[in-house]
């Protein structure tokens, strides 16, 4: 029995049933992928510890949807709902939301203003990784190697050219702010497709992202704290599919890509990305579980980190779930364990 399943063990002899608001949805066009990682979630939670309320937070409202899809709306003030007339408070919260407003510092933000728990990084950590630029800005300044790159606004496209010269081609262009490579292109050379690529990521976002390709091979790992402990999942490596110009929408979503689990890999290298993993944990001070992309740089074999997933994909097939698996848990007590760990968590 695993540390993670003993304590899930030992706890659920002496807690009562705890209401868990599972947030998903969202403003975004990953609220598709915010769906289904909450189901993957719902489905897992142990429901002898924990009794679960759907919230699905959309442009029209925010709503708590029952069992028989019938909606009652959440009361902002303090995040409640009332079902029969009768009000009911949620103990903590389980955000499983892409995009704004869950992974980008809004949902948490208010969630400490209306004392509730929650199983993410806090509102700053969630800001700062949700923006590219600045989260590769931190890294870099912690002495973590991440790409060359460009930071394009809206409206400010003159000298496109001159802006990137000083980088290395191939490129890749993409929304400073989201997730699930939406938006995402590789540019192979200069010239007028770098000028449709960053048309194409501004159609998803204000500021776009030009950066150096690091080229070697590409890995991510699931990364999260237990009883104090920092703790590494096992690594994936990732190599899409031969006519997948890189790890794109399709290719995470649609089965386009190898995803190989725990990856085949020298142990030195393996220990050299989780040395780096945790790093990155600590120093963007990290809460629950997120994933850490990184290339490990051909020639040298020092792993550059490309970004840090605030809240990683749930579905099924997602690398998480993969990772927790490999590690020989399972998910109700993996799920249930970011629960309990938010709950006694001292400084949320």
């Amino acid at each position: 029995m695993s540390c993670c399943q003993k304590r899930v063990s030992s706890t659920s002899n002496k807690m009562s049933l705890k209401h868990i608001a599972l947030v998903t949805g969202g403003y975004s066009g990953e609220a598709v992928i915010s769906y289904k990682t909450a189901r993957t979630i719902q489905q897992h939670l142990d429901d002898s510890l924990f009794k679960t309320y759907w919230i699905d937070i959309t442009p029209d409202g925010w709503f708590y949807v029952s069992k028989d899809n019938s909606k009652f709306p959440v009361d902002r003030n303090d995040f409640s709902i009332l079902i029969d007339g009768i009000q009911q408070k949620f103990d903590a919260v389980f955000i499983a939301l892409h995009g704004t407003p869950g992974e980008d510092g809004k949902l948490q933000g208010y969630f400490d203003m209306v004392g509730l728990p929650y199983t993410s990084c806090n509102a700053l950590t969630s800001a700062i990784t949700f923006n590219k630029r600045v989260a590769t800005a931190v890294a870099g300044a912690a002495g973590i190697p991440v790409a060359r790159s460009v930071l394009f606004l809206r409206g400010e496209l003159t000298n496109w050219e001159e802006k990137v010269s000083h980088l290395t081609f191939p490129v890749f262009v993409k929304p400073n702010n989201g997730g699930s490579s939406i938006g995402m292109s590789k540019v192979e050379k200069r010239g007028e497709s770098l000028r449709i690529a960053l048309e194409k990521a501004f159609k998803e976002d204000s500021q776009v992202l030009v950066e150096e390709m690091i080229v070697g091979r590409e890995f991510t790992v699931g990364v999260f704290k237990s009883a104090g402990k920092i703790l590494v999942l096992p690594i994936t490596e990732v190599v899409a599919d031969a006519n997948m110009p890189f790890f794109d929408f399709e290719a995470k979503y649609q089965g386009k890509s190898t995803e190989t689990t725990p990856a085949q890999i020298p142990v030195e290298w393996a220990s050299r990305i989780a040395e780096t993993a945790k790093k990155v944990y600590q120093t963007f001070q990290c809460r629950g579980v997120v994933r850490i992309d990184f290339i490990l740089q051909q020639t040298d074999q020092q792993p550059y980190m490309l970004e840090l997933n605030s809240i990683p994909g749930q579905s099924e097939a997602s690398i998480i779930p993969q990772q927790v698996r490999s590690m020989g848990w399972s998910l109700p007590d993996f799920y249930s364990q970011l629960v309990l760990d938010c709950l006694t968590s001292s400084d949320q």
